[in-house]
């Protein structure tokens, strides 16, 4: 498999579209990021007190530029979800290989941030069809872990879905901070 800081691979189906971000989403992403029902739902975890809720084109053009740097300096890959059907970012998929010393070491971490109108089990199930199944040769790495909080139903039931375990073990951050409520699923 190809290595995905280098030749970043899309990922397609009857009605979605991943490929890296693209300054281009900023505007579509603008929604998302400002949706706050969505915000809720997105992992901060360990992330320097960024909360991803943007609510203004230059703190959503903020992001994008730290995004673009981070790929460029090969620490996580952020793909931009395409509604093939609107021409529309409704979304972003963020995937690394996260090494630390707890449970969570040589794991591909995934983030999926998803606009609220479509935080629906049957399209985060297709969606994360798409790249789950690619992310452990993509990341070389064993385990995926997504984060699913208690009152995420739908994520639940996707990630459940398609394989996912809920975990009692705790992603420790930079700083200490213990966090929670992740989801595994083991390479088969």
């Amino acid at each position: 498999m190809t290595d995905p800081y280098i030749t970043c691979p899309a990922f397609e189906s009857e009605n979605y579209l991943l490929r890296l971000v693209d300054p281009a989403d900023t505007l579509d992403l603008l929604a998302v990021y400002s949706d706050e029902k969505a915000v809720p739902l997105f992992n901060s975890d360990n992330c320097h007190g960024d909360d991803f809720h943007y609510t203004t084109l230059e703190r959503m053009q903020g992001a994008m530029d730290f995004w673009t740097e981070a790929y460029r300096e090969k620490w996580f890959v952020r793909w931009t979800i395409v509604d093939k059907k609107v021409q529309k970012a409704i979304g972003t998929i963020e995937l690394f290989n996260r090494q630390a010393e707890d449970y969570f070491n040589d794991c591909g971490l995934l983030r999926l941030d998803l606009r609220s109108d479509h935080e629906h089990a049957a399209a985060i199930y297709e969606i994360l069809s798409l790249i789950v199944p690619s992310a452990y040769d993509l990341f070389h790495c064993q385990m995926i872990a997504t984060k699913v909080i208690s009152s995420a139903a739908r994520r639940k039931e996707a990630v459940e879905r398609l394989g996912f375990k809920s975990t009692g073990e705790a992603l420790i951050g930079h700083d200490g901070t213990r966090y929670f409520d992740y989801y595994v699923r083991t390479k088969r």
